[in-house]
This record gives structure tokens, sequence and C-alpha cells, in this order.
């Protein structure tokens, strides 16, 4: 398989210096960042645009140093209400420039608009029991199901693969949801990136996910999920979650005008290193579901654990994945 990292957590390091550490870990994928939440630190996208030698030679920073680079990730919310919000564009052109580039893959989210026409903030509704809920769901499915049959045919068109993070946040949160746009929009170039972190805290399988979800599945992230004893009273839901305002520690723009809102204290669970939420034996059933769909799969580390420094979690990121990929 190719067992890589996303290149988000090392965006204060030049490209070659990323992709060093990245290869010197012992992996051979990479995931770039084009756009949406984060800019596209790594990606010179107006020159990759105009010339095929600035392609080549790009392309060569990652096959010189045994690596490929597997997906552009472009997450965020195409789907927002307000008419001018970049990630809508930022996912076309990243389709775009993806097919260029020779990359089969592109990582987005499903987005989440608002309530109603009249809405300016999206609004997620993942729980519709009351009827007013009912109408909610319809409007925003309403608003997705034609924006996605665009992407489907632009993906078709140019022959790349977006793979939508089952992201709580947006209308597609877990499979069901996956396989109602897939079928909604008639998809041939439109699945799922198989990111485990976001489903074991909703109280899902990853490895049933994967086999529920089966050749839907284009690309997978590494990413850990450790739920805390807080869970047990609080639940896994939790609104405490604060603003942060810049120049504070954390402070981190996603866009738009929008930014990342800060974890709460004593959280019913957290993003970790892999590893660190579940046992080096079940990342083996992990990757063993992934090679039965695609032996080549790419499964990109993305390190978002709070406890362990840049390199600290990549590194042992890394070695779980390569020890459970030893078992297979």
């Amino acid at each position: 398989m190719y067992l890589g990292a996303y290149n988000a957590c090392l965006a204060d390091k030049p490209l070659g210096e990323a992709l060093d550490l990245i290869a010197g870990l012992g992996l051979t994928s990479v995931e770039v960042n084009s756009g949406g939440f984060l800019p596209p630190i790594h990606l010179p996208v107006e020159r990759l645009r105009e010339s095929e030698d600035a392609r080549q030679e790009y392309l060569g920073e990652f096959s010189s140093r045994g690596l490929t680079l597997t997906a552009l990730n472009c997450n965020g919310n195409p789907l927002h209400p307000q008419a001018d919000f970049p990630h809508r564009q930022d996912l076309l052109d990243s389709i775009e420039l993806a097919a260029l580039l020779g990359v089969k893959r592109v990582i987005t989210m499903s987005g989440t608009p608002g309530v109603d026409p009249g809405s300016t903030q999206p609004a997620w509704n993942p729980l519709p029991w009351w009827s007013p809920f009912l109408d909610v769901r319809d409007h925003q499915w309403g608003v997705a199901v034609p924006f996605w049959k665009d992407v489907q045919t632009r993906a078709a068109d140019v022959d790349v693969r977006v793979a939508i993070e089952m992201h709580p946040g947006n209308i597609v949160f877990n499979p069901s949801t996956l396989h109602r746009l897939v079928e909604e929009v008639n998809a041939t170039h439109v699945g799922a990136e198989m990111d485990p972190s976001h489903l074991f805290w909703q109280g899902i399988d990853p490895v049933l996910a994967v086999a529920d979800l089966g050749e839907l599945v284009y690309v997978a992230a590494a990413k850990d999920t450790r739920v805390n004893e807080a869970a047990k009273v609080n639940g896994v839901l939790d609104d405490r979650f604060t603003r942060v305002a810049e120049g504070e520690p954390g402070y981190l723009p996603l866009g738009g005008g929008t930014t990342l809102s800060g974890w709460p204290t004593g959280s019913s669970w957290d993003f970790v290193a892999v590893g660190r939420g579940h046992d080096t034996a079940y990342w083996t059933e992990f990757l063993r579901a992934l090679a039965k769909i695609d032996p080549d799969m790419p499964v990109n580390i993305e390190h978002e654990d709070l406890e362990l420094d840049q390199m600290e979690g990549l590194r042992f990121a890394a070695n779980t994945l390569i020890e459970a990929e030893k078992a297979l």
C-alpha cells in the first residue's frame, strides 16, 4: 500500500524539507493541500497551471525522494450559503489542477448549506426527529444534489475521483449519507475518503464502514481518536467550543473570514496519533479491509494530536502504520 502523510502539519517547512521529513519516516505517499480551509502552501497553483515543464519539475520533487503525490486535499464547505464563499471554486479548481498533474484523487467535504433559501450561515442538521428539521434536510439536499451532479460531471470528464471525507458538520458524515449522495447524483467519480477518526467518536467501526462502502472508498486518512472518560457523562456531542482571537494560541484562519474554534477543556474525545486510540492490531485490520478494495490504496497520516509535537506525532503514526502493514 501507499503509506504517507498529509502535508498540513508541515506547512511551516519549505516543500523540499517537508518531503525529506516524510521520506525519512519510511513513507511513500504525500497528500498536498490545494485550497479550502487551508491555503496551498506547497502547491504553486498558477505556475503549475501555466506550464507542463513546471508540472514535471514539481512532480520530480516527489519522485526523486521515492514519494508519490497521491491526492490533492481541498477540504472546506463548498455548499456555504454565501455565494462568494471561496471553498466552492477552490474545489472546482482543484479537480482541474489534479487532472493537469495526473493526480487521480481530490479529497474534500460534502459541504453544509443553510437552513432555507434566505440563510447566510451553514447549519448542521444530523437528527431530524421533528418535522421542521425534515424541512431543513429537504432544503439542504435540494442544494447539494445539483452542485454534486456538476462536480460528478467535471470529475468524470477529466477522470479524477473526488473523495468525500465523512465529517460531522456536513450533510455527508457517515456511510449512509455517503451512499445517498452517490445514488442521487448517479456518481461514478464521487466516493469516500475513509477517515476513521470522525467515525470512531460516532460509534462507527471503520473496518465495517469500509466493507459497507466497498469500491466507493478511493483513499484513506490515518488519524486515530481516543474517547475519554468525560464521554460517560456528557456523551460525544459537546458544544463547549470557544472563539480564538487573532494572536492567541491556536488561532487559525479557515477561509472566507472564518476561523478554527478552540477545543473544549475536559473533552469527551480527542484526535490522537495512529496507535494512541486503537492498537496496532486494529490498524492491521483497517489496512486489510482497505487492501481488499485496492491493494495500492493511499493511506495518508493526518497529524492532529495536540499532545505530541509536529514530528513526534508523525513518527508515532508512521511507526504504527508500518508495523500494522507488516502483519498483513
